[in-house]
C-alpha cells in the first residue's frame, strides 16, 4: 500500500512540475538527491559499523549480560507474565539497551526474536497478548540516552553542534516512554479486571 502511495505522489509531482514548466528542476533534484543519498549511506555505514562493533565487544565482555540482569526489576514490572529466566527477557533487554543508545537498526533483530518468543508464550495465537502490546509500545516510545542516528544526520548536514540534540531528545523520549508505560500498566490492569468480570459471569451461569 505504501509503495502505491509513494508511486502516486512521485507521478503527481512530476506531472505538476511538467505542467508548470519546471521539469528541469525535477531532473536536477533527482541527481542531487541520488548523490546525497550515497554520501549519507556511506556516513551511516561507518556509524553503524562503529557502534555494532562496540556492542559486540560489550557483549563478549559481559557488559550487556550485566545490564540485562540489572534490568530484571524493570522487566518484571513491565512484563510480569513472562517467566523468570525466559529467553524473551534477554531479547527484550537487548532491544531496550540498543534503543537507549539510539541504535534502532541494531534493536530490530532482538525485537523480532523477542516477539517470536512472546508469541510462543501466547500459544501462537493470532491475537497479540498484553506483553506483546507492552513491548511494542516500549519499543516505539524508545527512551534514548544517545541519539546516534540523529547526531550522524546532523553532522552530515553541517550542524554546528550535532550533539546539541541530546538534552531535548532525552526529555522527549523520556516523556513518551513514561506515557507508554503508564498506558501499558493501565491497560494490563483493565484487561485483568475485564477477565475477572467475565469469569464471574460464567460462574453465575
Amino acid at each position: 500500500m505504501l509503495n502505491k502511495i509513494w508511486g502516486f505522489l512521485i507521478i503527481l509531482g512530476i506531472c505538476i512540475a511538467a505542467f508548470n514548466g519546471r521539469i528541469g528542476d525535477v531532473s536536477t533534484a533527482v541527481i542531487d538527491s541520488s548523490r546525497e543519498a550515497v554520501s549519507l549511506g556511506i556516513t551511516m555505514l561507518g556509524v553503524m559499523s562503529l557502534w555494532t562493533g562496540l556492542m559486540n565487544i560489550a557483549k563478549k565482555a559481559g557488559i550487556i549480560d550485566s545490564l540485562t540482569r540489572g534490568m530484571g526489576p524493570v522487566l518484571r514490572f513491565l512484563f510480569p507474565d513472562i517467566p523468570k529466566g525466559h529467553k524473551a527477557n534477554e531479547y527484550i533487554a537487548s532491544n531496550m539497551i540498543s534503543n537507549m543508545l539510539g541504535l534502532g537498526w541494531a534493536a530490530t533483530p532482538a525485537g523480532l526474536k523477542a516477539m517470536k518468543e512472546l508469541k510462543e508464550l501466547n500459544n501462537q495465537s493470532s491475537i497479540a497478548s498484553t506483553d506483546m502490546c507492552t513491548f511494542l509500545i516500549v519499543n516505539i516510545s524508545s527512551l534514548q540516552l544517545i541519539p546516534v542516528n540523529i547526531i550522524a544526520y546532523r553532522t552530515q548536514y553541517g550542524s554546528v553542534s550535532p550533539a546539541g540534540i541530546i538534552g531535548m531528545g532525552l526529555i522527549a523520549t523520556a516523556v513518551s516512554t513514561l506515557c507508554g508505560v503508564i498506558f501499558s500498566v493501565a491497560a494490563r490492569k483493565f484487561a485483568k479486571m475485564r477477565k475477572k468480570a467475565s469469569c464471574g459471569k460464567k460462574d453465575e451461569k
